[in-house]
């Protein structure tokens, strides 16, 4: 859209005379949902882990250092600037905050604590414990809360220590616990592994968000109900305590590596997401959520879900329905680009999106360490898929304005696959029996704002891809913002499928189907990445786990690599001479997925952003993509694991960096190795 007419559809919108402006130009994320900074004094270390609103519209947040900021105009009104003030400090990494009738409520590393300025002075006097639980000292059981319930209790959540793998090593870590108003500990559901974020929908149920990790394929949200178990066995061992809901054991929890929602029909009480966020695709650390209500002003998209990301410092789209009583849906991205890794979200009084970050040494694709900004809504109608309803034989997708009905009813412009994650002890999952759907038959409605897809087939329990890459407006024929989503199929639903005529009979080429049901990811070759855009390295010639035969007096140089805290390489200097023979061997000592990843002169950026483009078929490749800027690597290690690789050092002397291509890592986990003569 040229600037004059994008100025010109902003005046016509805040007149009211209009609601939508034809355009002729593909929309972008930035036109339609500008981002503000708000600016943090350079004194504050603003890492943000919880925020909320007070009644005089002043924004309180707390940062994991133990700080709490009261930040006064945030929104920059009459172009003043915020001011901010400190309203108490001294606690311990605090990951949620919030204002309960009349007081601020937060939840540090050992206990919920409540805050009260008692002499009126803008500071808080008195911090005291209201609940206080068992730790055991690991660095990762973290706590997360509290949030208020529809019944008025306060709803927390406790991480699982890391010990090269989740335990629950004190009391109620893997838990969801609830507090009555009078402090009264009542568990409330288990399988967590780190519920970073939890929310309310419009019918007061409670979501909440997960992280990939053991047990865990990858970022989801999940409807949870007391007494659910949502996945992760280790907090069951306090399963027989008095007051749990939850009478499964560790015993019963299979580690087949079968889909999670195979285990499930067996497992009575495992409760499978209600939808599943590809990881590395739609982001790789799930952070906050936040329901669009009435307080929020951001497009046509009332009572559904954004969901945060902390390491691609984005925010994903979730719509929900309920089928035969359980939630599913899709997820679309949303908006990219934000400076630092999302973690809270809230409402302003303005309808616009406080969003707190911080990268924390998790890292981010955001490269700030820490930040806060606005999410606004320019007034202009985005085209995008606003729902999609599971149907009996397919979907039915409705659109913000009316499609092209044209590029609506050719098949070529849709593109529909299945796909799921095995449910094992093992840290994240590679994508499992992918297989394509083939379209029968396409309806598009009267006004143009629906269409139909009837398929040769669904697959309850699976992910659902749903890429829509040729569609276009009526008015304008532009595309859409973000052509692609995925569905959670949890349940078919029951009903009339549609009968197949001549009339809704799609033209162009149906796709075909690849016949891949049951094939296991590592067994599909060389297939293009589905849903990413850049293929998977498959040279062998720069992964080589064996001596070379011709390296008759073995390597002139051994290195053994290992991983830091953080995000970060043991080491990051390396000197080596050119033509040099070297052995080296990564060991992953950390609680996430690495590699090691050799690049060409000043493309270590590059590489690591082609990794993020990947798409679901990244983790089989090792997240490694075909390019000749790679020159050696190693396999994708679990945490605990190691690869050793043989390669010589190139013969050009110059600066060549190594990384970690697990989407998002590379801006943080890097090195170099200089080649001198």
């Amino acid at each position: 859209m040229k600037k004059s007419t994008y100025l010109l559809s902003l005046l016509l919108l805040g007149t009211g005379l209009v609601t939508v402006k034809a355009q002729t130009q593909p929309q972008t994320e930035k036109q339609i949902y500008p981002i503000v900074t708000v600016p943090i004094p350079k004194e504050i270390s603003l890492e943000v882990g919880g925020m909320t609103f007070l009644p005089n519209d002043e924004l309180a947040v707390a940062t994991r250092k133990g700080e709490v900021w009261i930040i006064t105009n945030p929104y920059m009104k009459d172009g003043q600037q915020p001011k901010y003030r400190l309203f108490a400090h001294g606690m311990h990494e605090v990951l949620g905050l919030n204002y309960i009738k009349g007081d601020i409520y937060l939840t540090q590393r050992a206990e919920i604590t409540r805050l009260r300025d008692l002499d009126g002075d803008g500071e808080a006097d008195e911090y005291r414990t209201m609940y206080s639980w068992p730790l055991s000292g690991n660095y990762h059981e973290y706590a997360y809360g509290p949030m208020l319930d529809k019944d008025g209790n306060m709803v927390v959540t406790l991480n699982l220590g890391w010990i090269g793998y989740g335990a629950s090593l004190s009391k109620w870590h893997g838990w969801m616990l609830k507090f009555t108003p009078d402090f009264k500990l009542k568990p409330f559901a288990t399988g967590f592994r780190s519920p970073a974020a939890m929310a309310l929908n419009n019918d007061g149920e409670i979501f909440y968000a997960e992280n990939q990790g053991d047990w865990v394929g990858s970022g989801s949200i999940t409807h949870v109900e007391e007494g659910d178990f949502v996945g992760n066995p280790a907090g069951l061992i306090w399963s027989d305590e008095p007051g749990s809901p939850v009478k499964l054991h560790k015993k019963d929890i299979p580690d087949t590596g079968e889909p999670e929602f195979e285990v499930a029909k067996r497992v009575p009480g495992l409760k499978t997401p209600a939808v599943w966020i590809p990881h590395s695709i739609m982001g790789n650390s799930t952070s906050g959520i936040l329901n669009y209500t009435n307080n929020g002003n951001m497009g046509p998209f009332k009572g559904q879900l954004f969901v945060g990301d902390q390491s691609q410092s984005n925010i994903n789209r979730v719509f929900l329905e309920k089928v035969k009583g359980v939630y599913q849906g899709v997820v679309f991205p949303f908006r990219r680009g934000f400076s630092s890794g999302i973690l809270r979200m809230n409402w302003g009084s303005d309808g616009s999106m406080l969003v707190g970050m911080t990268s924390r040494g998790w890292s981010s694709t955001g490269k700030a360490e820490y930040g806060l900004q606005r999410l606004t809504w320019s007034g202009i109608m985005p085209f995008e898929v606003q729902t999609v309803k599971a149907q009996p034989d397919g979907f039915e997708l409705e659109f913000t304005m009316p499609v092209d009905e044209k590029t609506a009813r050719n098949a070529g412009t849709y593109k529909l696959s299945t796909f799921t994650y095995k449910y094992h002890h093992i840290y994240g999952s590679p994508v499992i029996n992918q297989s394509a759907r083939s379209i029968k038959a396409i309806v598009v409605s009267p006004d143009h704002k629906k269409v139909r897809l009837v398929l040769d087939s669904l697959k309850e329990g699976y992910i659902h891809e749903i890429k829509m890459e040729g569609l276009r407006s009526e008015n304008g024929k532009i595309p859409l913002l973000h052509d692609y989503g995925y569905y959670t199929m949890n349940k078919i639903p029951d009903g009339e499928k549609l009968a197949l005529t001549d009339e809704n009979k799609p033209t162009g080429n149906a796709q075909a189907a690849h016949h891949m049901e049951g094939m296991e990811h590592h067994q599909m070759g060389n297939m293009p990445a589905a849903g990413g855009a850049v293929k998977g390295n498959t040279d062998v010639t720069k992964h080589v786990t064996q001596q070379p035969e011709t390296w008759a007096k073995g390597p002139d140089k051994t290195i053994v690599l290992g991983t830091k805290p953080g995000l970060k390489f043991d080491l990051t200097n390396i000197t080596l001479k050119a033509g040099a023979k070297v052995k080296l061997t990564f060991k992953n000592v950390d609680d996430m997925l690495h590699n090691f990843v050799l690049t060409m002169p000043a493309s270590g950026n590059a590489v690591g952003e082609m990794a993020l483009k990947m798409g679901l078929d990244g983790e089989k490749y090792d997240f490694v993509p075909a390019t000749p800027k790679v020159l050696a690597y190693t396999s994708l290690l679990q945490p605990g694991k190691s690869d050793t690789i043989y390669f010589t050092v190139p013969n050009k002397p110059g600066v060549y960096p190594f990384i970690c291509t697990y989407p998002g890592h590379y801006m943080v986990m890097k090195g170099q190795m200089k080649v001198v003569k």
